[in-house]
C-alpha cells in the first residue's frame, strides 16, 4: 500500500475516554478492503452474540474506504452497528461535507470505532488523525442547531429522537440535508450519550497522475451512463412517478399501488419549486449536482424521493409544502423518514381499526406531523411505542397485519404487488427491508422477467455488487459506470484484495449473514410480510398479491445460489471457499456440510 493509505483505525472508549490508534491487520485489509467490509469484521469480532444495541458493550463505527476523498461522486461515509430497531447488523450511509472533513480529520486512520457510554453528554473531536472526548451543552438541540454551533468544523450529530433512543433515529449531517438514515444508529449514539462527531479536515488532493485519469475517465462514464442522466435531471425525486407510473407506489399505508395525486408531489413539483441545485459549483456536464433546493416556511430544504414516497403518497398527502414540511420536521427530530411514514400510516389504520382511543386520518398532515413529534419525545404511550418501530407497536395494541416490516424494519415505499422480484430483496436484505441493496424492479419492469430463477440470481449479484462498492464507499448511483468494481484504483493504491473484488462482496454478504445468524436469524425471519399478501385495492396491478408458494421457491433458488442451507445459513463449503473461517469458530452457526436447498 502507499503511505497514505489508511491503515489504523481510532478507537474510543467513551466509558473511561480513553483514544488510541491501532494498527488494521493486514490480512483483514485483503479480505475486507474498507467500509462495510472492514466494519462489518470488527462488528464481528468486538461483539458477543446477544449484546444489547443500546447497552455499553455495543460498537459503533464511523468507516471510510480505501479511497475516500478521491473517487467521482458525492463522498460518504458508513455507520455500522448493531441495530436497536432490527437486532441484527446495520450499516447505513450518508454524504455531503462530512465524510470528506473526516477523512483530511482521520489521517491515516480508516475509521472511527466508539464503545463505553459517557457519563454525561460528550463530543468527540477528530483533527490531525487524533480524536478527544469533550462535554457538550448541546443536549437537547435539534441537528441544525447542534450543526450550526460548530461554524469551523463539520459536523454528525443526533436530534432529540437519538437522545431519546428511538430505534430509527438518524446521524445527521450538513445540518440535517444527509442522514445515516435507516436502522438506528442515532439511538446507538444517544445510547452512547455521543451528541456530536466534530471533524475538522480536508481530504487529500489528487497528485497521482494515475488516480487523476482514473477519475476523469470515471466521470466520463457516470455522464454518458443512463443514471448520470437520470439523476443530473431529476435526482431520486422522479422514483415518485416511476413507481407511480408502475403501479409500485405503496398509498395510503399499503392499499394501494398508485397515488392519483403523485403528479403534485413528484419531480415536476420540485423542478417548479426550485431555487438551484445543491451542489451550486458543479460542472453541469460531468459533475453530480446533487438534488432540487427549494424554499418552505420552515427554510431551505433539498426534498429526497424517500420523502415524497413515503411521507407523501403513503400518508395520502398531496401538498407539496406539507411534505417537505414533515420531510424538514424528520430532519430536524433525526429520524428516519421511511420508518416514520410507516409508524403514522400504521397509527391511522389502527385507530380505523379500532385498536387506539385516538383518531388519525390519510390526507393529514398537521396529524402526521404532532405524532412525529410524540415519536421522538416518546412523550405519549403511542408514540413511546411507535419509537420502538411499527412491530412493537403492534405487540402492544395489536394490528401486525396492518403495515409491512422485514426483520422489524419497515419497507421503503417500492410496492412488491407491483414489482413482485422486490419481495426477494426485501426479504433477504442484511440490514432489514431495504431497496438500496438490491432493486430488481428495474429489470423486471423493463426486461419483463422476475421467474424464480431470474430473480434469485439478479438479486444475488445485485447484493454482492453493492457490498464491494460499499466497501469502497463509492456513491452507489456513480459505482454504476465501475467496469471493473474499482480494481484498477486499488492497484494504483497497493491495496492487494484476497480474490477478485466480486469474491469480496460475496464474502462481506456472507460475513453479515453470519452474524444475522449468529443474533439468531433463521429462514422465518427472510419472510413475506402478510399485507402484501392482501391484493392490492387500485392501480394497474389492482387484484394482485404476492404469491406465498411462488415466494417461497424463489427464496429456495436464492439460499442455492448464495451455497446456503435450507434454513438460511452458509455451509462449512461456502465460509471455505470465501476465506471466511478465520473469522468463523462456532460451526453451529453454519448449516451441514451435507444440507442444501433440494434440486426441482
Amino acid at each position: 500500500m502507499t503511505p497514505d493509505t489508511p491503515d489504523r483505525l481510532l478507537r474510543v472508549d467513551l466509558s473511561t475516554r480513553t483514544v488510541e490508534s491501532v494498527p488494521v491487520p493486514e490480512a483483514w485489509l485483503r479480505r475486507y478492503v474498507g467500509g462495510k467490509g472492514l466494519g462489518a469484521r470488527y462488528l464481528y469480532e468486538e461483539l458477543e452474540a446477544g449484546v444489547d444495541p443500546l447497552g455499553p458493550s455495543n460498537a459503533l463505527l464511523f468507516m471510510l474506504g480505501p479511497l475516500s476523498g478521491r473517487l467521482p461522486g458525492e463522498s460518504r461515509y458508513a455507520a455500522v452497528t448493531k441495530s436497536p430497531l432490527t437486532g441484527g447488523f446495520l450499516d447505513s450511509y450518508a454524504g455531503g461535507s462530512f465524510p470528506d472533513a473526516l477523512v483530511g480529520a482521520l489521517g491515516p486512520n480508516a475509521g472511527l470505532l466508539v464503545t463505553g457510554q459517557a457519563d454525561e453528554p460528550v463530543r468527540v473531536v477528530i483533527e490531525d488523525g487524533a480524536a478527544t472526548v469533550e462535554p457538550t451543552d448541546a443536549w437537547g438541540e435539534d441537528t441544525v442547531e447542534t450543526a450550526a454551533a460548530h461554524p469551523d468544523a463539520s459536523v454528525a450529530c443526533i436530534g432529540p429522537a437519538g437522545e431519546r433512543e428511538v430505534a430509527y433515529a438518524t446521524i445527521a449531517s450538513d445540518e440535517g440535508d444527509h442522514h445515516a438514515g435507516r436502522g438506528g444508529a442515532g439511538a446507538v449514539m444517544g445510547s452512547k450519550r455521543l451528541k456530536a462527531v466534530v471533524a475538522r479536515g480536508e481530504p487529500p488532493a489528487l497528485e497521482d497522475e494515475r488516480l487523476t485519469a482514473l477519475r476523469e475517465a470515471a466521470v466520463e462514464r457516470y455522464r454518458d451512463d443512463e443514471t448520470g442522466r437520470w439523476l443530473r435531471a431529476s435526482e431520486t425525486v422522479e422514483s415518485v412517478d416511476f413507481a407511480n407510473e408502475v403501479g409500485a407506489l405503496s398509498t395510503r399505508g399499503w392499499a394501494d399501488g398508485r397515488f392519483e395525486d403523485a403528479d403534485a408531489i413528484g419531480v415536476g413539483a420540485v423542478r417548479e419549486r426550485a431555487t438551484g441545485r445543491e451542489n451550486e459549483s458543479a460542472d453541469a456536464d460531468t459533475d453530480d449536482p446533487g438534488g432540487f433546493r427549494v424554499e418552505t416556511d420552515e427554510g431551505d430544504y433539498v426534498p429526497r424521493g424517500a420523502a415524497s414516497m413515503s411521507l407523501g403518497a403513503g400518508l395520502g398527502i398531496d401538498e407539496f409544502d406539507a411534505v417537505a414540511q414533515l420531510g424538514q420536521t424528520c430532519d430536524r427530530l433525526g429520524v428516519d423518514l421511511i420508518s416514520a411514514g410507516s409508524a403514522i400510516a400504521w397509527a391511522v389504520k389502527a385507530a380505523d381499526a379500532a385498536l387506539l382511543e385516538r383518531s388519525f386520518d390519510f390526507g393529514d398532515p398537521d396529524g402526521a406531523r404532532r405524532l412525529l413529534e410524540e415519536i421522538a419525545t416518546r412523550e405519549t404511550p403511542l408514540g413511546d411505542a411507535l419509537a420502538d418501530g411499527v412491530d412493537v407497536a403492534a405487540e402492544r395494541f395489536g394490528g401486525d397485519d396492518l403495515v409491512p416490516t422485514v426483520k422489524a424494519m419497515e419497507l421503503p415505499a417500492y410496492d412488491p404487488r407491483g414489482a413482485q422480484s422486490m419481495a426477494l430483496a426485501y426479504a433477504t436484505s442484511d440490514r432489514g427491508a431495504c431497496h438500496r441493496r438490491a432493486r430488481p424492479i428495474e429489470r423486471e419492469v423493463f426486461d419483463g422477467e422476475w421467474s424464480p430463477d431470474h430473480t434469485a440470481e439478479t438479486v444475488v449479484a445485485e447484493q454482492d455488487r453493492r457490498s464491494i462498492l460499499w466497501c469502497l464507499i463509492v456513491d452507489d448511483f456513480v459505482g454504476e459506470a465501475f467496469d471493473d468494481l474499482g480494481a484498477a484504483w486499488l492497484d494504483v493504491v497497493g491495496l492487494e484484495p484476497l480474490g477478485d473484488l466480486a469474491t469480496v462482496g460475496e464474502r462481506v454478504w456472507n460475513l453479515t449473514r453470519l452474524f444475522n445468524v449468529r443474533e439468531g436469524v433463521t429462514r422465518s425471519d427472510d419472510a413475506l410480510p402478510s399485507p402484501l399478501r392482501e391484493p392490492l385495492e387500485s392501480g394497474p396491478n389492482a387484484g394482485e398479491a404476492v404469491d406465498r408458494e411462488r415466494f417461497e421457491a424463489t427464496l429456495d433458488r436464492y439460499y442455492r445460489k448464495r451455497g446456503w442451507g435450507p434454513d438460511g445459513r452458509p455451509t462449512r463449503a461456502t465460509v471455505e471457499r470465501l476465506d471466511l473461517a478465520e473469522a468463523v469458530d462456532d460451526d453451529s452457526l453454519l448449516a451441514s456440510s451435507t444440507s442444501s436447498v433440494p434440486e426441482e
